[in-house]
């Protein structure tokens, strides 16, 4: 038996939390984990008490043909890694590695060039995570360091999308 990389040990467990998410567009799994201990978990999905899209039946950003990366205010679910992010404390994401994961609703096929979305960003940031690895394919994953987004600031040129 060949034991699994660390690295895809948490992706697989982020895999299966996005198989809660709601979206009819994407479905993201988030698990945070510090100090080889899991500290909180995130899918997509509506806020609490509200409907989610799935069982309302439609997408309004897929109903007005809405890109990609763009106008999430008007999506009716709280991201992944906005979940994980507010099931922790602070204390314990400093220094952090969140592990994220995404898939077509439509194909179930990985979303090609996933990344967090800038609020995401905004998010990870302030909450002292220091690395981002996101899956690419069953065994391969892209890990992006955060001090980057801070350097790159992609906000100051207005840059939309993934």
């Amino acid at each position: 038996m060949v034991r699994i990389d660390k690295e895809n040990y948490y992706l697989d467990i982020a895999e299966t939390v996005l198989e809660r998410g709601t979206c009819l567009r994407r479905n993201f799994g988030a698990i945070i984990v510090n100090h080889d201990q899991i500290i909180s978990t995130g899918y997509v999905g509506a806020p609490r008490g509200r409907k989610n899209c799935i069982d309302l039946g439609t997408c309004i950003r897929e109903q007005k043909q809405v890109p990609r990366g763009e106008r999430y205010e008007l999506c009716r679910s709280v991201h992944a890694e906005a979940n994980a992010i507010i099931h922790a404390s602070r204390n314990q994401m400093i220094g952090a590695t969140l592990y994220l994961v995404g898939k077509e609703a439509s194909t179930g096929e990985y979303v090609k060039n996933a990344a967090p979305c800038s609020m995401c960003k905004r998010q990870i940031i302030n909450a002292g995570i220091k690395k981002v690895i996101i899956r690419n394919t069953k065994t391969k994953f892209t890990a992006i360091y955060v001090d980057d987004w801070i350097d790159n600031d992609e906000s100051l040129d207005g840059t939309l999308g993934y």
